[in-house]
């Protein structure tokens, strides 16, 4: 683990959230539990944080921030803001894939080799999906990412346990920003400063519903 603190922001569901994380045993977090403020609240988060844990924003190793799947508008306001106050610091980003770092958060409530699946409404009729196991205080995949049918939920769960908002479930659907965080540690190899080529993973192609008579 790097000495200098990371900040994490956690906006790809409905809680807008932000850490400065120094350990497990050390870190300072805010969640903001309201539709629709994202954009009014993370740099409030941010401030918050920093000025809880006593620190500068120049005093960071990197920014993490959780990079989807999840809400089009959330992902896009949190990598927004990740890359806005990354350049300003003159400090680098490293992306936190957000159902992995779900994973990483129920590494350490759940036993050594339970099986789980997290599934999160993409819509009324598709979930993000995907299937995990502990490992040793870590995961691994069983199943990768992808987007399956609503139906075929209770064939992919296959009694294992599962997490997430889908079929009327709010049972961690978004990671902690403690967890964005220790989760961008684990994976340094993520680190970039090249912020043009960085996006969001949306997983699925954002499309504007047509208005009848309009292009």
């Amino acid at each position: 683990m790097n000495k200098k603190p990371v900040l994490a922001l956690e906006t790809s569901g409905s809680v807008c959230s932000a850490s400065v994380y120094f350990s497990d045993d050390k870190f300072y977090s805010v969640n903001f539990q309201h539709r629709n403020i994202h954009a009014e609240k993370i740099y409030d988060a941010v401030d918050y944080v920093l000025k809880t844990a006593g620190i500068d924003i120049k005093d960071l190793f990197a920014i993490a921030v959780s990079s989807g799947p999840g809400s089009f508008t959330g992902l896009r306001i949190g990598m927004s803001a990740a890359k806005g106050l990354a350049f300003g610091a003159s400090l680098p980003i490293i992306p936190a894939p957000t159902f992995e770092a779900i994973a990483l958060q129920l590494s350490g409530i759940l036993p050594d080799k339970t099986i789980f699946a997290i599934a999160n409404k993409v819509n009324t009729d598709e979930l993000y999906f995907s299937k995990f196991q502990i490992n040793a205080n870590n995961f691994i995949f069983v199943e990768d990412l992808q987007i399956i049918s609503k139906d075929l939920l209770g064939e992919k769960v296959n009694d294992c346990m599962l997490f997430g908002n889908a079929a009327g479930l709010d049972k961690i659907s978004a990671p902690a920003p403690e967890f964005v965080a220790k989760y961008a540690l684990l994976n340094q190899q993520r680190l970039t400063t090249e912020f043009d080529y960085l996006e969001p993973n949306y997983l699925k192609d954002f499309v504007v519903p047509a208005r009848h008579g309009k292009v």
